[in-house]
């Protein structure tokens, strides 16, 4: 059956996954009664998405903070450019590290191409984790920092819908 959703319709669901499903016995009922489907076209049109690539899975975001994991520090590594890849997919598979992801150096200034972020209770603590990782990884000699986050200003998932604004100039 089809239930396909308007434009302007497909745009409130976007703007409103982006926030987080609602904690509901049934969060695609919640979201289908804001936007004025049924809770079937909600799941028809998630499905859809994820058959066209707009992503791969619904996750969970852990506010860390809240949680009392404050040792929070991003891993950065200068590594060759033709082993980046590889690296990036072991790290990215091993316990601990939260998100890894290859970024462009900024030479002469920035070496580091991969960035590998971790969360902890205490620097101490995250400090021995990354030991054990590069040690574990043969990656010790690679040259690399931990930096440690200090404060944070914003932590929410990805935002994809256009702008509310942009949405009334093209709905």
């Amino acid at each position: 059956m089809n239930h396909a959703l308007s434009p302007a319709q497909a745009i409130s669901l976007r703007r409103l996954l982006e926030t987080g499903l609602p904690l509901a016995p049934r969060p695609y009922q919640v979201l289908a009664e804001q936007i004025g489907v049924d809770e079937a076209a909600v799941v028809e049109q998630m499905q859809q998405w994820q058959a066209e690539g707009l992503f791969r899975r619904v996750g969970l975001v852990l506010k860390h903070r809240a949680l009392g994991f404050l040792a929070n520090a991003m891993l950065v590594m200068d590594i060759p450019d033709e082993q980046v890849e590889a690296v990036g997919l072991r790290l990215g598979q091993a316990p601990g590290i939260n998100l890894c992801y290859e970024r462009p150096r900024r030479l002469p200034h920035w070496r580091y191409n991969l960035f590998c972020m971790v969360h902890g209770r205490e620097r101490e603590q995250v400090r021995q984790q990354i030991a054990r990782l590069l040690a574990e990884q043969q990656l010790s000699e690679v040259p690399h920092q931990l930096l440690f986050s200090s404060r944070a200003f914003k932590q929410c998932g990805g935002r994809y819908a256009p702008a509310e604004t942009e949405a009334v100039r093209h709905g």
